[in-house]
């Protein structure tokens, strides 16, 4: 029941999902080297209440290899650019990951577009947190993953770090994200010198920097760690981030869902559909 489409926008031809429905439109903007599949487990869930659109960002997906705009304003335009194609004054935003860096972007930049705001563990970054910290640390940290081998070891690997959630439709939305080579070999479809610039926009431009422009009601959807994590400096450092985001933005509040994995969306779709859908719909006791 979703709709596959491909339109002409700024200087993209966009590919975009559409779930359809007469209710408040949604715009789901997916993370770093994924694409607009991402949403197929949770968008389904919406779809009785709300339209959920979900776009293949630049570089991504079966979206133009642009060789430039990765910076926020060209991002944040480009999602705008697809409302004002359907003709949408106002949406929710949504942002997962590296896509919700972006969602905070639409919601400061344009802040008559965005009618609330899904920061889906992203968007809270932020290079204050780690003093000392230099770009070299910062590029090894988030330097492309590692997609190579055959779709079937592709997989199998994925498989393996995924297994808490793994099903045949992670691993179609999965194949979304990567491309396969007249070798037979599987390639990132995000390219190296695409990724090399979006790092420079989080690194550069950080999502922290953008928090007290955004006055649209708010909600931050962490990632609890899991039990074997918990304890850990990076997640100490996480809730750290998510705290001052919290603090930061004029009308926000948090909901963490504990013991799950940065892909919320696909090892608990169900939760993240409802604390997402009790928020647009108003409930203050999120």
């Amino acid at each position: 029941m979703v709709e596959e489409i491909s339109v002409d926008v700024r200087d993209l031809r966009m590919r975009y999902l559409d779930w359809g429905g007469n209710g408040e439109p949604v715009l789901a903007l997916h993370g770093l080297a994924s694409s607009a599949n991402w949403y197929d487990t949770v968008a389904p869930l919406l779809q009785n209440n709300f339209r959920v659109i979900a776009p293949d960002q630049r570089g991504h997906g079966r979206t133009t290899q642009a060789a430039s705009g990765y910076d926020w304003d060209s991002l944040a335009s480009d999602a705008i650019g697809l409302l004002d194609h359907l003709g949408i004054e106002k949406a929710a935003v949504l942002g997962h990951s590296w896509g919700g860096n972006v969602a905070v972007n639409v919601a400061a930049k344009f802040p008559d577009r965005a009618s609330s705001l899904v920061m889906i563990d992203g968007g809270f970054f932020s290079p204050m947190i780690m003093p000392g910290a230099t770009w070299e640390q910062f590029q090894a940290r988030l330097a492309p993953r590692d997609i190579s081998g055959t779709r079937e070891s592709y997989l199998n690997r994925m498989s393996v770090s995924l297994s808490m959630c793994w099903s045949d439709e992670i691993a179609r939305i999965l194949l979304t994200m990567v491309t396969e080579d007249e070798d037979g070999q599987m390639r990132d479809i995000l390219r190296p010198e695409h990724h090399a610039q979006v790092l420079s926009a989080m690194w550069n431009d950080p999502a922290s920097d953008t928090w007290s422009d955004i006055a649209c009601p708010t909600l931050i959807v962490p990632a609890g760690p899991m039990p074997e994590r918990a304890g850990s400096e990076f997640a100490a450092m996480r809730r750290k981030m998510v705290e001052m985001a919290n603090e930061a933005i004029s009308d926000s509040r948090i909901h963490w869902v504990q013991e799950t994995i940065h892909d919320i969306g696909w090892h608990k779709p169900e939760e993240l559909a409802v604390v997402i859908q009790s928020f647009l719909n108003g409930d203050q006791k999120i």
